[in-house]
C-alpha cells in the first residue's frame, strides 16, 4: 500500500475515534475496544484527529460571544487581562456579573504564598467586588489605597474598599488618609511630603495588582455625584477635554491625562503611563464607553473588566 493510502488509512481511524470520543461519548478505553486497538493507540488517534483539524467546535452558549469580545479588546489594545461578562438584559447598568470577575482576581492573587500588594481605587464597582471576596487568612499580604478617601465636606466615601478587604483577609492595609483635593497645589504638595503618607504611597508604588473604576466624565461623573468635585470643578474639567478619570486623575479622549483644572489639587496616585504593573478597570455601561476606551487607548490600563454591551460599544468605529 502506497505511503498516501497509509496516511489516509490513518486519518479515517483518527476521524472515527474522534467521533466516537466527541460526539458518541465514548471513553477511551471504550473506543479502544470498538477499533480493536490499545488504549495507547486510541489515545493517539482522538489526539491525531484534533491535531489534522479533523473535527471541530462551535461553543453554542452565550458565553462564546463574551469570549470573543474580549480575545478583539486584548488584540486591539494589547491588554495583558481582559475578561468579558454576559449583559444582563434586566438590569444593563448591573455591577454584579463584573464584581464577580473583579473578586475572582483579588481571591486568585490573594492567595499566592508569594507576599503580595493589592492596591484599589474607589467607587460602587471595586466595592461589589470587595464585598464578593471570600474570607481568606493572608496576614502576609498588603492592601493599599490608591485614593485620598476623604470628600469636601471632610466625609468618608461610601465607596471606601482597602478596610472592608482588610476585614475579609486579614491582610496588612494602608488607607490614604487625605482629602481627595487639596485647596492648592502647593498644598498638595506639602501633603505628600508627611511621612505617613509618603510611606503609603511607597507601598502602593510597590503594587504587583491595581484595581480601579472608570469614571464618566459628565453631568453624572461618579467624582461630582459623590461629592469629591463641584459643580463648577467638574465643567471646567470638561471644558478641558476631559472624558473620563481613575482615581480621580482625568483625562481626554486620546488617554493623555489633563495638564491643569483638578488634576494639580489631586492627592490620588496617578497612573502610570504606560501601565507596567497588572492595572485592571472594571466598569460597564454605554456611559461609560468613551472613557474606557479613551483610557485604553492610552494605555493607562493594561487590563479591562466589562460586559457584553459595553464591550460591543467600544469595539465599534
Amino acid at each position: 500500500m502506497a505511503a498516501s493510502d497509509n496516511e489516509r488509512s490513518r486519518l479515517d481511524e483518527a476521524a472515527r475515534a474522534g467521533w466516537l470520543y466527541f460526539i458518541a461519548g465514548h471513553t477511551q478505553d471504550e473506543i479502544a475496544k470498538m477499533l480493536q486497538v490499545s488504549r495507547a493507540s486510541a489515545q493517539r488517534l482522538v489526539s491525531l484527529c484534533l491535531a489534522e483539524r479533523l473535527i471541530t467546535f462551535r461553543l453554542e452558549h452565550p458565553i462564546a460571544a463574551c469570549m470573543e469580545l474580549a480575545a478583539r479588546l486584548k488584540d486591539l489594545f494589547h491588554l495583558a487581562y481582559c475578561e468579558v461578562v454576559p449583559t444582563d438584559p434586566a438590569a444593563p447598568l448591573s455591577a454584579a456579573g463584573i464584581a464577580e470577575r473583579a473578586a475572582n482576581i483579588l481571591e486568585s492573587t490573594l492567595r499566592t504564598e508569594k507576599p503580595t500588594i493589592v492596591a484599589l481605587g474607589t467607587g460602587r464597582a471595586v466595592r461589589a467586588a470587595v464585598e464578593r471576596v471570600s474570607p481568606i487568612d493572608c496576614p502576609n499580604h498588603q492592601i493599599v489605597s490608591l485614593v485620598g478617601n476623604i470628600s469636601a465636606d471632610g466625609s468618608a466615601s461610601f465607596f471606601d474598599t482597602v478596610g472592608r478587604l482588610a476585614d475579609r483577609t486579614k491582610a496588612r492595609h494602608y488607607p490614604m488618609p487625605l482629602p481627595f483635593l487639596m485647596s492648592s497645589e502647593r498644598e498638595r504638595d506639602q501633603m505628600l511630603k508627611i511621612d505617613p503618607i509618603a510611606r503609603v504611597r511607597a507601598v502602593a508604588a510597590k503594587a504587583d495588582l491595581r484595581l480601579v473604576g472608570v469614571g464618566q466624565m459628565d453631568r453624572q461623573a461618579q467624582v461630582h455625584v459623590d461629592g469629591f468635585v463641584s459643580r463648577e470643578e467638574l465643567l471646567e474639567m470638561m471644558r478641558l477635554g476631559a472624558v473620563g478619570e481613575l482615581t480621580g486623575w482625568a483625562f481626554n479622549e486620546e488617554g493623555h491625562l489633563i495638564k491643569g483644572g483638578t488634576n494639580l489639587r489631586l492627592t490620588s496616585i496617578p497612573p502610570r503611563v504606560p501601565a507596567e504593573t497588572l492595572t485592571i478597570g472594571a466598569a460597564v455601561g454605554r456611559a461609560k464607553v468613551p472613557a474606557i476606551r479613551a483610557a485604553l487607548k492610552g494605555r493607562l490600563l493594561n487590563g479591562l473588566i466589562t460586559d457584553e454591551a459595553t464591550a460591543g460599544a467600544i469595539l465599534k468605529p
